[in-house]
Parts: C-alpha cells; structure tokens; sequence
C-alpha cells in the first residue's frame, strides 16, 4: 500500500515534518530498445542525460463530479483534463491512482499555510523533475536533466509549461540527509547532490525544490518525478502521438537492427549492420519508443537544451490531447490501463492532498490549454561561467508566477509563448 505524505511544513524556514513518511521508490527498470516489430518514426530522436535513482488534510469544498482529466505527468504525465464527462467517480479514481509511488519529493519547499497550504483553492505549482533511469547506475547517482514547472493558476481552466535549462547556474543549499554542504553549480547537479550517501530520489527531489524555491521565490503544492524509461509504457498505452518535428535529429543512442530499433549498446553486441535512427522533419504518429528517443535529443540539436525543452513540453502536451481527444478518458477500462501505466513512470507528492481532488480540482484544465512557455528566449544565455544565467524577462515571469499573474504576463510578452505544434 502506497504511503500518504502528510501535511507540509507551516512555514517556508520549517523543518521537514516528521509526519510526512518516506514511500518506497520503485526499483527502476531496464528501459527497452523498442517493441519487437516496432517499426521507424517518420522522424524521431534520443538523448539519454545522466541520470539515477530514488499535515493533517485540509478539507476543501469540492463541486460536482462531472470529473475530468488526466494530467498526463510528465507526461509527466501528470494530470491534466479533457473537456468531457469522464465515466466514474472519485471512488474509481482512488482506486486507480492507488498504485502509484508516493514520497515527500518538497520538504521544506512546499507551500506554507500562508501560501495556501494543503487547499487547492488558489494557484497550483507543480514540479516535475524527469529522470532516465537505468539499471546500471546507482540510485544516488543521478541528475535531473528535465526539470518544469507546471502553473495552474487560480481559476484552475488553464495551464503552463515552464522548463529551467538544466546548465542553469544555482546557489544548491547545504542538505543534511546527503551530508551536502551546499555551493555553486549546475542545477541538475542539485539532484545527484540530494540523492547521494543513500538520500535517494527522495532526498534528490527536496534539495531540488528547494534550490528552485531559492532560485525563483516558487513555492510547490506537489512534485512528481517521471522516470522517462517508464514514460515509453504511457505512450504505448496511448498507442501513438502526434509529434510536429522541427529540425531533422540524428539518434545519438539508438541505431535500426535488421529494422528494428535498439540501444547502441546493444546494436553493438549484436555484431550485425546497424543503420543511425533519424528522426526527419514534419509531423508524424510516433511510437513509444520513437517518442521518448526524439525527446531525449540535446546535443545534435541547434539549441542544444532550450530545443529540447521545447520538444519535451510538446511530448507532455501530445500525450495529453492523445489522452483527452481518444476517448481514453471516458472508457473506464482504458483509463485504468493508462494510469496503470502512469503509475510505473513516477512517484508522486501531492502535498497532503488526496490524487482524485488533485484531478477533479484541474477539471477545467483541457490539453489544448496546456501553453508552453520558454526562458532565454528560448536560447543559450551563458553567463561565462560554463553555465547558463536567467535573463530578466525570465525572472519576470517566474515572479509573475509566484504573484498569479502570469497570464497577464504572457499577454504583454507575447514572445515567451512556444510556437512548437
């Protein structure tokens, strides 16, 4: 039985509380080199990062169960919504959901009481921090190269995508469950440092939040992070997505074998011709694989991770219409399936609140009201420290996330709006 978090700190200086109990991270699984048969993209991509493992409730006042939407997790997918009756209820939602890995992922980075606590009443902040998990490496061995936030602002019918460049340069404070002493680097170092002496994906997540708490000023109402080797089972749930490719990418990880898609690890022991996977410009249906391969890409890409940022917020964003305009919400069947699915591609912290009121709260949230937004301009701002600086016009807008006012933001900075289809 997965464990409840509890209530978060009541102030944003509090320790950690007590209450709030560790969940068991999932053994993380070997990612695959595709379905037997699967066959090649129209175009597709790959970039594997570095990475590893790991109060009280509020009662709010809930309407109606004309319930709604999944938020596909990063896709993340996390829990989006369709614009349809979904069949079901709470109770079937619970039981869905109860699979699903739970663990303290904000410590002190949650939202305080004055913050709005446990209620779902005003702004939700999500984090969503995406590893690639594989066998081989150790649990307290990982970086977060994903790292975004999801904005739902207090009239809960629209949602934003905000990546932070994983070469961002950040303060990391000192974080004594890996015996961290704190200093200056990378942010998606903030998680290896987190992690490290057997503080886990746990401890990776809260000295991740709390890096961006004191980066941004963003507080959180929950965290998920997506292990995108569990994310191909999603999509493959799914059956396909629809991906819009902007610039022909050339695999750097996997290559075709007697056509059919494989690790280069693996290609290679085969011994046989191996033929680079090359994911080609336009739109295309993707596979499972295909997808994930295409959202991994950084190096070969123009904007190195800005372009990939972009092209994992369109991923969420697909696998989310997929999700919504299929009718795997109002089959019963099909969306235990997919949350089934879901739940092996994550651990979750909701901060105390129940996941069924997390996603009847973000009923009036549609995928085609998912905007993803850029930072930098959607380009490299090195700040001649071998890392990346926040222009700004980004800091602006995470401020105006914190305040709740980013869609007025983003109407009077109109160039922050991704154009990715």
């Amino acid at each position: 039985m997965p464990v409840q978090a509890s209530r978060r700190p009541s102030s944003p200086g509090s320790a950690a509380p007590s209450g709030r109990v560790a969940a068991a991270i999932p053994a993380q699984a070997r990612p695959s080199g595709g379905g037997p048969g699967a066959r090649p993209p129209g175009s597709g991509g790959g970039d594997g990062g570095r990475p590893g493992g790991g109060g009280s409730t509020k009662p709010t006042k809930r309407k109606d169960p004309l319930w709604a939407r999944l938020t596909v997790v990063f896709g993340a997918v996390l829990m989006l919504s369709s614009g349809v009756a979904i069949v079901g209820s709470k109770v079937l939602i619970g039981q869905a959901t109860g699979g699903i890995a739970k663990g303290n992922l904000l410590g002190e980075a949650g939202k305080s009481d004055a913050e709005g606590g446990a209620s779902l009443d005003g702004p939700i902040d999500m984090l969503l921090l995406g590893v690639d998990a594989r066998e081989r490496w150790a649990a307290d061995d990982v970086r977060s190269d994903s790292i975004i936030i999801l904005h739902i602002p207090a009239t809960h019918d629209q949602a934003y995508l905000i990546s932070i460049p994983r070469d961002t340069e950040a303060q990391i404070p000192p974080f004594s469950k890996s015996g961290y002493a704190g200093g200056t680097g990378k942010i998606n170092a903030a998680f290896q440092a987190g992690a490290a002496n057997g503080g886990g994906w746990e401890g990776g997540a809260q000295l991740m939040a709390q890096t961006i708490k004191r980066l941004t000023g963003i507080s959180f109402d929950g965290a998920a992070i997506i292990n995108f080797g569990g994310f191909k089972n999603v999509i493959d749930t799914l059956g396909t997505v629809r991906i819009c490719v902007s610039q022909e990418v050339k695999s750097l990880h996997m290559s075709y074998v007697d056509g059919k898609p494989m690790w280069n690890a693996d290609a290679k022991k085969t011994g046989k011709p191996r033929t680079p996977v090359v994911h080609k410009k336009g739109c295309q249906e993707m596979e499972g694989w295909a997808a994930l391969d295409y959202s991994r890409q950084r190096k070969s890409l123009k904007n190195g991770d800005y372009d990939r940022q972009a092209n994992q917020q369109q991923l969420i964003k697909a696998m989310a219409k997929k999700a919504t305009d299929g009718g795997m919400l109002t089959n019963p069947a099909k969306m235990n399936n997919l949350i089934k699915a879901a739940g092996k591609a994550f651990v979750l912290d909701t901060g105390g609140v129940p996941i069924e009121d997390f996603i009847f709260t973000m009923r009036g949230v549609t995928a085609n009201e998912l905007t993803m937004l850029k930072t930098n301009n959607g380009t490299f701002n090195a700040n001649g420290n071998n890392t990346e600086g926040l222009n700004e016009e980004t800091m602006a807008m995470f401020r105006a996330v914190k305040q709740d006012k980013l869609a007025e933001f983003v109407f009077t900075h109109p160039e922050v709006i991704s154009t990715r289809k």
